[in-house]
C-alpha cells in the first residue's frame, strides 16, 4: 500500500473503497483489541511487496483462572431450539468471531463471505431466524439482500453490522420494520445481546443499535 493508507488504516472512518463497494480495511475492530488488552499494533506495507500486522500483547505471568468467557450473558440470551443465525459478512475478521459465538449460545450457524452466497442460502428452504449481514457488502449490498429475501420470508428479522463512515452516510428510513443496526467495533458479548433482542422483538419500527 502506499504511505498514506497504512497511516489511516485503523481510523473507523477511513476506508478504500467507494460507498456500497464494500467497508474498506475493516481494521479499526483489530486496533480496539490491541488497546484494549494494553498492546499495540503496527502495519507495515511496500507497494509492490505486500503488507505485514503485528499485533503485540503482553505476556501474562501468574496461574491460570477459569472465568465466564462471555460475562453478562445469561440463560435469556440462549436461542431457542433450533434458532438459525445467517451471518453474511465479507471480512473474515469480523465474521469469524461471530461464527464462533452463535454455537455457544445454541444457534445453528450459517456464514456466506458475500451477497451472492448468502443470497443462495436465503433462497433455499432452510430455517433462518435471523439475518445478519455488512450493510456494505459489494453488490448486492446487505440492504439489497434483506429486501430480496424478504420476498419469500417477509417477516424475516435483520441485523445490519456497519461501520461508523457508512452509518453516517446511510439516509433516514434504511432501516424497515424488523430491521436495526449495529455498528463495528463492538463486543461480542453485546452482540450476542442485540441478537438474541432483535429475534424476540416484534415488528416495529426499526432502530440503529449501538454498543
Amino acid at each position: 500500500m502506499t504511505p498514506e493508507v497504512p497511516e489511516q488504516g485503523f481510523g473507523p472512518f477511513f476506508a478504500t473503497k467507494p460507498t456500497g463497494a464494500g467497508t474498506g480495511l475493516g481494521l479499526s475492530m483489530v486496533y480496539g483489541f490491541a488497546k484494549q488488552s494494553e498492546g499495540h499494533v503496527q502495519i507495515d506495507s511496500e507497494v509492490g511487496q505486500g503488507m505485514t500486522v503485528r499485533i503485540c500483547l503482553p505476556a501474562y505471568e501468574g496461574e491460570l483462572v477459569e472465568t465466564d468467557v462471555m460475562p453478562g450473558l445469561s440463560e435469556a440470551h440462549r436461542a431457542e431450539a433450533g434458532e438459525t443465525v445467517l451471518v453474511v459478512e465479507d471480512e473474515p475478521v469480523v465474521r469469524s468471531p461471530i461464527l464462533e459465538i452463535l454455537p455457544d449460545l445454541g444457534y445453528q450457524a450459517l456464514e456466506a463471505a458475500d451477497g451472492p452466497s448468502g443470497l443462495k442460502i436465503l433462497e433455499s428452504k432452510q430455517r433462518i431466524d435471523l439475518l445478519a449481514t455488512e450493510a456494505g457488502l459489494p453488490g448486492p449490498n446487505g440492504r439489497q439482500l434483506a429486501d430480496h429475501a424478504r420476498l419469500a420470508r417477509p417477516d424475516l428479522k435483520v441485523l445490519f453490522i456497519t461501520g461508523y463512515a457508512e452509518r453516517a452516510a446511510i439516509a433516514p428510513g434504511f432501516l424497515m420494520p424488523g430491521m436495526e443496526m449495529i455498528t463495528k467495533p463492538f463486543a461480542i458479548e453485546d452482540l450476542a445481546v442485540r441478537i438474541r433482542e432483535v429475534i424476540e422483538r416484534g415488528q416495529g419500527a426499526g432502530r440503529v443499535l449501538t454498543p
